[in-house]
């Protein structure tokens, strides 16, 4: 009886088998040397109020360590799908973020993706946690794909400029999901085109804030962020077709509400990617803005505060050379805060960086690859972006300028 109960549950487990089309373990090891410089200046000098100033000049902070995810982002994962027959299958995404430098991260969260979907040839419907729309133009064509030192400035500075205040900070190792809808989104229904319409795809994406709503409004808590922060709603479209790729993407992210105040603060972004491969070269570009806007139920006397803009310019390039690969790209971003001009104030302008990027690719195989890259940042007027690591010194009059890093490193894909 024991025996026929135990080959009853073989069978069993066989018929689940083969009924799951496939069960994939993947995942990334990237491992890193690398360093980062961020200088700052004292730009003051003596004036007729205090003659006797004595300019500080420069003071650096800088950093050298083993780091992860230079050339592709450290990751374990598990991805399957199931032929339900007709056409139709059922498919899940588990994937978890890894520190293989120093171990403190593992499959603790799955942070980078995780979701279910159903698809066939209506397209495919994923719920879950996933890369958002406008996201996939930044990382796409960037010939760094947004790792390491040479991760373009629309990325960098986009990472800060949508985030919102909740929940607290992460805890330990555990990787926060939920302060920025830049990247990634969690709570999504997302909808994606089929694969079959002649090189055109596309996809929408719609995030819960999953905030409680109280009826009558009254009833809702006297707090900040009560009713919509964390929303997102976001689409893309584009066409892939031989060496062009090109693609628009917008999204709109809440990153602030407050229904007693009155006001709904959104981070609103627009942006179109293109690549062309010529066979020596493949070119990329992108333009991108980005805005963050308060919509008031009731406009403030003196109009309320202005929008701030985030403007951002990508041009590079891919050579491939025998089993290598140079890449190198020029990336700008200008922040735009829409503030009156004092006629009796020296304007500082608008604050703007650039960045200048250069790496090698040398693939051992088709899975293990060697890499080095390095790149500078220059800012201007108050910008303070970085390649990485320590964050400028702005105590004691001083003012972010230069910022360099390096990643020399190996990657090991499975």
């Amino acid at each position: 009886m024991k025996k026929s109960l135990v080959a009853l549950a073989a069978l069993a487990v066989a018929g689940v088998a083969s009924a799951q089309s496939s069960v994939t373990l993947f995942g990334v090891v990237d491992a890193s040397i690398s360093g980062y410089s961020s200088t700052s200046r004292d730009l003051n000098g003596a004036t007729l109020l205090n003659p006797f100033y004595i300019n500080k000049g420069s003071v650096k902070a800088s950093r050298r360590e083993l780091a992860n995810s230079a050339y592709n982002s450290s990751r374990l994962g598990f991805r399957g799908t199931e032929d339900l027959g007709g056409g139709l299958a059922a498919s899940f995404w588990l994937e978890a973020p890894i520190k293989n430098d120093d171990g403190s991260e593992g499959v603790a969260t799955f942070a980078r993706r995780s979701t279910v979907s159903l698809s066939g040839g209506f397209g495919e419907v994923r719920l879950g946690r996933d890369y958002t729309p406008t996201f996939w133009n930044d990382t796409v064509f960037d010939p760094f794909g947004t790792n390491g030192v040479g991760t373009n400035l629309i990325s960098t500075a986009n990472g800060s400029f949508g985030a919102f205040g909740s929940p607290a900070a992460s805890v330990g190792s555990i990787t926060n999901v939920g302060t920025s809808n830049y990247v990634r989104a969690s709570n999504t229904i997302g909808y994606f085109l089929p694969p079959n319409l002649g090189g055109f795809y596309g996809q929408f994406q719609y995030g819960f804030s999953e905030k409680t709503k109280y009826s009558p409004g009254l009833a809702t808590p006297n707090v900040a962020n009560s009713t919509r922060q964390g929303r997102y709603v976001g689409g893309r479209f584009g066409y892939a077709n031989g060496p062009l790729d090109v693609a628009l993407a917008y999204g709109s992210s809440t990153v602030g509400d407050d229904y007693y105040v009155g006001t709904t603060t959104k981070v609103n972004t627009l942006n179109l990617g293109a690549s062309y491969d010529f066979g020596p070269v493949k070119l990329f570009g992108e333009l991108s803005k980005a805005k963050n806007k308060i919509d008031y139920e009731v406009t403030p006397l003196l109009g309320g505060r202005p929008d701030i803009d985030l403007t951002g310019y990508l041009l590079g390039v891919t050579v491939p050379v025998g089993a290598g690969l140079i890449r190198a790209s020029w990336s700008h971003v200008k922040l735009d805060q829409n503030l009156p001009t004092n006629p009796f104030a020296l304007n500082p302008g608008d604050p703007k960086a650039n960045k200048l990027a250069l790496g090698y690719v040398h693939n051992l195989s088709k899975r293990t690859a060697l890499y080095a890259t390095i790149a500078r940042v220059s800012n201007k007027n108050g910008a303070a972006y970085t390649v990485g690591g320590p964050s400028f010194v702005t105590t004691g009059g001083f003012t972010p300028r230069s910022s360099t890093g390096y990643d020399f490193g190996i990657r090991h894909a499975f």
